[in-house]
């Protein structure tokens, strides 16, 4: 399976778009007086509706199609469903070994970053960690969008807004500490960009690594994983951080507005 260079260019914009959206969490809360908890929270949603329905709607349906082809029907659905299932082992032993306090993941409270750890240093490792962390779980998110990407750039594009989304609260779970330790904004927007340059980096390892072999089976592989991971993702970390932002049926609304947005586009482009 071969791709022409606009293609693997294209695929690995999105790759970084998504992954410098950090930069946007950060601006917003330096510039923002307080967080619109209300927006986020829908925000959150839609990112979350958008990966859950795209994932089990449109890539598992082509990670099964391509294995089917290179396996047969029975064989390649039976090797979908365990890659998508491995897809979430993955991200979810990442998770694991990410402890709580570091893992950005581990929802709190925007004013708790602000009121319950002012002590300098506190803050300041709290940054540098919540920014390695998010260096480690934007690896595989940086890879899925870069073969949404390749496959088909309208597929690509949905993945790279909702891992967008998904980024704006990371890059606020960065810069907040950091900013409070040091009192240079330029440092802690600094850092918090630079933690996103972990998608594209995984993006970089996965066509170096993968894109020689690249053929129906491998393929097919690949996309049932990014499926499960997008899953877990939206599951265990979007759903819960909405939740925890604001009320529960403004979460819901995100959910099925990012559906529906996503069916739509999935009609009107395919």
């Amino acid at each position: 399976m071969t791709y022409d260079t606009g293609t693997i260019l294209f695929a690995f914009g999105l790759t970084v778009f998504a992954g410098l959206s950090t930069g946007v969490g950060s601006a917003l809360a330096f510039f923002a007086k307080s967080t619109n908890t209300r927006f986020l929270t829908v925000s959150l949603g839609f990112s979350a509706g958008v990966m859950i329905y795209v994932s089990l709607v449109e890539i598992f349906v082509k990670a099964r199609d391509a294995l089917s082809v290179a396996a047969g029907p029975f064989h390649g659905y039976l090797y979908t469903t365990l890659a998508f299932f491995a897809g979430i082992l993955l991200i979810a032993l990442i998770d694991k070994f990410v402890p709580s306090f570091e893992n950005p993941h581990e929802v709190r409270d925007v004013s708790e970053m602000d009121d319950e750890e002012q002590k300098r240093l506190k803050l300041r490792r709290m940054g540098i960690l919540s920014a390695l962390a998010i260096a480690i779980h934007n690896f595989p998110e940086g890879l899925a969008t870069f073969i949404g990407g390749l496959q088909d750039p309208a597929l690509g594009m949905s993945i790279a807004v909702a891992v967008a989304i998904h980024n704006i609260p990371e890059g606020i779970a960065v810069s907040v500490p950091l900013y409070y330790a040091t009192g240079s904004r330029k440092k802690a927007f600094g850092l918090s960009f630079l933690s996103g340059l972990s998608e594209p980096v995984g993006a970089i390892i996965g066509f170096f690594l993968l894109l020689p072999f690249f053929n129906d089976f491998i393929f097919g592989l690949l996309f049932a994983v990014v499926a499960g991971i997008m899953v877990f993702i939206s599951l265990d970390e979007l759903l819960p951080t909405a939740e925890k932002y604001g009320e529960h049926h403004l979460a819901m609304y995100g959910v099925v507005a990012g559906m529906a947005v996503m069916a739509t586009s999935l009609v009107l482009f395919t």
